[in-house]
């Protein structure tokens, strides 16, 4: 009943904020980026608690820096729910018209989802961003993050629920499920009634959780192996600064390298710089050929089964060493290539093969697969990195918080 009450709720204050002005919306955005910095003090204090009980509990570094706020991170929020202001507001904007022969004029605008229900783990940050997002293009919000973040969410909700207040705007309009109890995330992934889609910020088994369960339509996102494969064209020294930056910048990110192929006839040359740059940095796991041209390296060991399928979310990384630029892509094609992957070459050939045949939602030719953020690509924010095919790919920003409707004006024309 109280999941039901919170979706009635959650349908009202959509209700209302499809016909919000922007500069309501963005009145509540203001609100929240400077309210997010004048109580730093109160929410780094509840961060802290999540931090100590979350080192309690044996969280790994990596879910651990996921979950950790500092000055700098949130400062880095607040700005980023400044640039959502900045951006344009897609609602009530118009993908395309035409006249039709009968006099009628026919156009396609954008309208909200409605609702829209987030499920993530140790990230408080997506609280900000998913209420950030969604203010915006006019949707309302069920959020519910992990167990590992509840004193931070707490305060964060505070400070955007006292924002919808101040600027006019139904306080419903972002909801926070609070009970840690995993049946509220069933019975959310069945509320199809007042729910419009469901975003789950996870690993594999959240997502597949969701898939399986929900009768509410799914994104699927953020999981998957990310690939960078050095081609024999390419520049080395320039290829490791990228391949360092791709792993050791934020390895807990879900954009971070976990798998690094190299061409067979310039991996001599390149594997023993690798060893070397990565050294008191990264492990390594490598198959026998690559492990043979990394013998310097200090935290080395042999690639075991799985280890090509692990997202390692970590300072871990696989080492192969292939034939050529196709069997880089058949490797990547078994090894769940879906998120971001990357080739450095000077080929403009194999960068167009590579291209071409990755799967994946974002791909890049000579630069790291951390571009893939919506900030990064000037979206202002992200809800989710999609890897699915359907409704939107890769990071998802304002324009895929929205759907749209036919709008046909004519003079009183009945249909012939």
């Amino acid at each position: 009943m109280e999941l039901i009450s919170m979706g009635q709720a959650a349908k009202e204050a959509a209700f209302q904020l499809a016909t919000a002005s922007t500069a309501q919306k963005n009145k509540a955005l203001a609100i929240i980026a400077d309210e997010l910095e004048a109580n730093a003090k109160v929410i780094l204090a509840a961060n802290a608690k999540d931090i100590e009980k979350g080192r309690e509990a044996g969280l790994t570094e990596a879910l651990l820096d996921r979950l950790l706020l500092n000055e700098e991170r949130l400062s880095g929020i607040a700005n980023d729910v400044r640039n959502v202001i900045s951006l344009n507001d897609p609602v009530g904007s118009e993908l395309d018209s035409k006249v039709l022969e009968n006099g009628m004029s026919l156009s396609r605008r954008r309208v909200p989802l409605g609702v829209v229900g987030v499920i993530y783990e140790a990230r408080p940050n997506v609280t900000i961003d998913i209420a950030a997002l969604c203010l915006k293009t006019g949707n309302a919000s069920i959020l519910r993050g992990g167990k590992e973040t509840f004193f931070s969410n707490m305060e964060l909700v505070k400070v955007i629920q006292s924002a919808l207040a101040k600027a006019g705007l139904p306080a419903a309009s972002v909801q926070y499920i609070e009970k840690p109890d995993r049946e509220l995330v069933s019975q959310l992934l069945k509320l199809d009634e007042y729910v419009d889609m469901i975003i789950p910020r996870g690993g594999a088994g959240l997502h597949k959780m969701c898939k399986e369960n929900s009768t509410i339509p799914v994104i699927i996102g953020g999981f998957g192996i990310s690939h960078i494969f050095v081609d024999e064209s390419a520049d080395l020294e320039k290829s490791l600064n990228v391949v360092e930056n791709s792993k050791v910048q934020r390895p807990s990110a879900c954009n971070s390298l976990d798998t690094l192929l190299v061409h067979d006839k310039v991996a001599a040359d390149f594997l023993p710089m690798l060893a070397e740059r990565l050294a008191d940095k990264v492990a390594l796991v490598a198959e026998p050929k690559a492990k043979a041209l990394l013998s310097s390296a200090q935290d080395l060991r042999d690639a075991g089964e799985g280890d090509f399928d692990t997202e390692w979310l970590s300072y871990t990384l696989g080492v192969k060493v292939v034939a050529d630029v196709k069997e880089a892509i058949d490797h990547m094609r078994v090894h769940n290539a879906s998120h971001s992957d990357a080739i450095m070459t000077n080929s403009l050939e194999n960068s167009e093969l590579f291209i071409n045949s990755v799967g994946s939602a974002a791909v890049y030719v000579n630069a790291s697969t951390r571009f893939t953020d919506g900030a990064q690509f000037g979206l202002g924010a992200e809800v989710a990195v999609s890897t699915q095919k359907l409704h939107a790919r890769g990071p998802m920003g304002l324009e895929e918080l929205t759907s749209y409707k036919w709008v046909g004006k004519a003079n009183y024309l009945p249909r012939s």
